[in-house]
């Protein structure tokens, strides 16, 4: 039992000094790597930061909201509603327990289908969070939002994708093939 006390005492005093981390260095460096990051790629997203709940802050790497495209008929009028786009985030959490997780919220036009649940990156403890790691988050969060606005049904294109179905790389018959 005493081990089990021990251990507990132990991950709350980890999770103060997580906390006081946060504070002192991995906010303020966050911010300042996505900063960078959008001023050098030109990609023109917004750094926003959540810090209404203390120890519960976040930080948004945000491609911003438009108008879709898309707009709904106003009925017996000519008028239309537009059908606003979220283009998508790369969020940075601290958890409860001062961790921080990083996560893609993927684009979403309101009223227009089911939204795509977010995709967890990963879970770091304010140690394990080197600078590297950002841009490897805005290259992953990239990719996905690429993958979501080039959305169809070409998934035999890719790299990896299944062999369609009755055709295999063994059964290709070549010229000089006797048979």
């Amino acid at each position: 039992m005493q081990s089990k006390v021990d251990t507990y005492r132990g991950i709350v005093e980890n999770t103060r000094s997580y906390r006081k981390d946060w504070g002192e260095h991995l906010k303020n460096m966050i911010i300042k790597n996505l900063e960078e990051i959008n001023k050098v790629s030109g990609l023109d997203a917004k750094v926003d930061v959540q810090d209404n709940m203390e120890n519960l802050e976040v930080i948004m790497f945000s491609l911003g909201q438009e108008a879709s495209g898309i707009a709904e008929k106003i009925e017996n009028s000519e008028m239309t509603r537009p059908m606003i786009k979220h283009n998508g985030s790369l969020v940075y959490q601290q958890l409860f327990n001062g961790k921080v997780m990083i996560m893609i919220a993927y684009p979403l036009i309101e009223g227009y289908g089911q939204p795509k649940p977010p995709k967890m990156v990963e879970i770091l403890r304010p140690e394990e969070f080197k600078e590297p790691f950002i841009i490897r988050h805005v290259e992953e969060f990239l990719k996905e939002i690429i993958d979501w606005e080039d959305y169809d049904d070409d998934a035999n294109n890719h790299v990896g994708a299944a062999t369609p179905i009755g055709f295999t790389s063994s059964s290709i018959i070549t010229e000089d093939h006797e048979g």
